[in-house]
């Protein structure tokens, strides 16, 4: 596994193809308080791409923001709608087309109440996520070594996650379902940011 860290925003010449697994560490679970403090990227390919936004730095991420916006980039992430949310947030841009990994399981392995992403990568991949730096400080100017490896181990595994729920979710006729909810994960991200967070607008009272 390769890591390579980025500060401020994706360097010119990098291509990730077609579908790129994308994660964020934020200070905190609420974007409008709180600051994103990093972006990972993968292609898939077992290397990881970290973008790192330095603390009293503006945010400002022209590539990554085209990147997050290109119709012809399939993003991976699991649970979207908080990385959505932050990125819509600080860089301006919804992420899109995009499929959730936490939706998909949800969707498709209704035996189980466990959707988190070390859940998944053990049932399905055979892999034991270490998340111990989950709640570590990402707002420091300079990051640890520990903590570039946990935020990477966030992205390596999410192409092959969407491989095995495309599977499942095609067993259990539930693939153009899954497809409407990732469309309408932008919308539910602008939802949070406009103060309907908590609220089921669905809901008949």
């Amino acid at each position: 596994m390769a890591v390579t860290l980025h500060t401020g925003d994706l360097p010119a010449d990098l291509d990730l193809g077609p579908v790129v697994a994308l994660d964020t560490e934020t200070m905190g679970l609420e974007p409008h308080r709180d600051r994103l403090c990093l972006v990972q990227l993968s292609a898939g390919d077992g290397d990881a791409h970290l973008v790192h936004f330095p603390p009293n730095v503006p945010i400002a991420a022209p590539r990554l923001a085209a990147l997050l916006c290109d119709p012809g980039v399939l993003k991976l992430f699991h649970y979207a709608r908080f990385d959505v949310a932050v990125m819509r947030r600080h860089l301006g841009v919804a992420s899109a087309p995009l499929f959730c990994t936490k939706i998909a399981s949800r969707l498709c392995r209704t035996y189980t109440d466990r959707h988190g992403l070390k859940d998944l990568c053990k049932a399905l991949l055979g892999v034991d996520l270490n998340k111990q730096m989950q709640t570590s400080d990402w707002g420091s100017a300079t990051l640890g070594q520990e903590q570039i490896e946990y935020a990477a181990e966030d992205v390596l595994y999410l192409h092959r996650l969407h491989e095995h729920l495309d599977i499942l979710l095609l067993r259990e006729g539930r693939t153009q379902l899954a497809a409407a909810c990732f469309a309408f994960v932008p919308s539910r991200a602008e939802l949070d940011l406009l103060g309907w967070a908590g609220v089921d607008i669905f809901a008949h009272s």
